[in-house]
This record gives C-alpha cells, structure tokens and sequence, in this order.
C-alpha cells in the first residue's frame, strides 16, 4: 500500500502505528484467507469450534431446565457482543500458521497468557455491553408484555410468543434497533483490539480500543460491511441448532486476524 492508503496514528512512547485505508471489498478477502487457514489447522480449528458449541448448549439447557427460556434470544444476540473474547484461540492459530509453526488447540485455549490482564480487562468492557443489552432486553420484556408474561418453556413456545404475536414482533423489532447500536459499538471498540493484544503484548487496552477506532473511522465502508459479515455468518451458525458454529467461529476468528494484520502495523 502506498503512503495514501495509510494514516500514522502516534500513541506516545515513540512507536507509532499505521491505520491502513483498504477498498470496500477487502473483508471478503480476509473471509477467503480465514477459510484458506481453517482448511490448514481443521483439526485444531472445529476442535475450537465444537468446544464452545458444548459450552453454549450446555448453557441453553440449563436455561431450559431452570424455566428462564425468555433469555434466549438476548443471549443469542449477545453472543456477537463476546464473539471477539470467544474467538481468541484462532487469532494464535492463525498467526502461528503464518510464522511457519503448527498450530494446536492447547494452544489456543491458552492465548490469553500472551497479555492477560489487558485481555481480561477488554472482556470485562464486552461483558458491560453484553450486561447492557440484557437489561435492555429485560425492560422491553415488562414493557411490551406487562403482567402478561407468556411461558416460554419449549422453542415452540418462544417462536409463537415472540415472532407471532404483534407485542412480540414489536418487541424484536425495537430490541433488534437498541441491540444493533450496543453491537457496532462494541464492534468498533474491538475488530481489531484483541489481535493487537496478542500480537504486541505491551499495549494496552486503553491504546487498543483506540487503534480499533481509529480503524473504523479510516474504513468506516470496509468495516461495515465486515460487520455484517460476520454478523450474518454467525447467525447462520446459530440457526442450525449452534452446531454451525464449530465451523463459524474459527473462520471467523481466523479472518479476523488476517483483518488486523492488513488494517494495522507498525511505524
């Protein structure tokens, strides 16, 4: 890229960082290219994957058995809010490949180590918005349902009640807006902040929610379309019973890493 496609963003300390401008096309590159490292690591990428689906279903189950069904659909549409924390062990598998080391699943489930705190301070700041959106959710609930709360015991029950009824409509309608506006936010604060965690363990997380901003800002088109991107194909793994999700979650983890890498360097 030229010096015109590329802004110098200076966070102090003497070591700037270069925000790369990139063509409103880019993201399905960074698709193809994740899709290019899942075929390389399949084991090590559905291993991932499959983890996290057991740890969702076991969580809709116990929603199920607790008769708290009615937090499904927040905790579905939260679940983009968390993807990026969810993802981390692919952005490691993803950077191994390209610095000619196998990757691994233990690997992987320990990515975090690379600069815990920072990490771990940056899923506190999604888990607020995801937090956000649930009491969101619960005030919608009350204020299109009033007292009267259906039974939400079975998914028949929640598909009628929800996405039948004219309350139920509205409320999903409403919830989708408020939701939309809590996710792009999110979005921006972390496209690109946990790769750059990981991938220079001495930032920290104040300066990679501004990378990641300033990212946005730069290719607020690319990124909006990257953000549907992975908006639509995480859906589509939820659809199919969150089984979709072993092969959605690494393609997408492993393309993001390849999105920062062409977003962001060094100097």
């Amino acid at each position: 890229m030229s010096e015109a496609d590329a802004g110098k963003l200076d966070l102090g300390g003497g070591n700037p960082v270069t925000i790369h401008t990139v063509p409103v096309d880019r993201p399905w590159s960074w698709l193809r290219a994740g899709w290019q490292d899942l075929r390389q690591c399949p084991q090590s990428s559905l291993a991932y994957g499959l983890i996290w689906v057991g740890v969702s279903l076991m969580l809709i189950l116990g929603l199920w058995a607790a008769g708290q069904g009615y937090w499904l659909l927040p905790l579905v549409a939260g679940f983009m809010l968390m993807g990026p924390i969810v993802a981390v062990g692919t952005y490691t598998m993803s950077r191994d490949l390209a610095e000619g080391r196998q990757p691994s699943l233990s690997a992987g489930f320990l990515a975090w180590r690379t600069n815990t705190t920072q990490i771990f301070l940056l899923g506190v700041l999604l888990m607020v918005f995801l937090l956000a959106w649930i009491r969101f959710a619960t005030l919608l609930f009350a204020l299109f349902f009033g007292t009267n709360i259906p039974v939400l015991d079975s998914p028949g029950m929640v598909y009628s009640e929800l996405l039948l009824s004219t309350p139920g409509i509205t409320m999903v309608i409403v919830g989708s807006l408020i939701g939309m506006v809590l996710a792009f936010t999110a979005f921006a604060l972390s496209v690109v902040s946990i790769p750059r965690l990981l991938d220079q363990p001495r930032t920290s997380v104040l300066e990679a929610a501004i990378i990641s901003l300033a990212v946005v800002q730069r290719n607020f088109w690319p990124m909006l379309v990257w953000g549907l991107i992975l908006s639509v194909v995480t859906f589509a793994g939820l659809a199919f019973f969150l089984i979709g999700l072993a092969v959605t979650l690494p393609l997408l983890g492993h393309a993001s890493w390849h999105a920062y890498r062409d977003l962001v360097s060094e100097g």
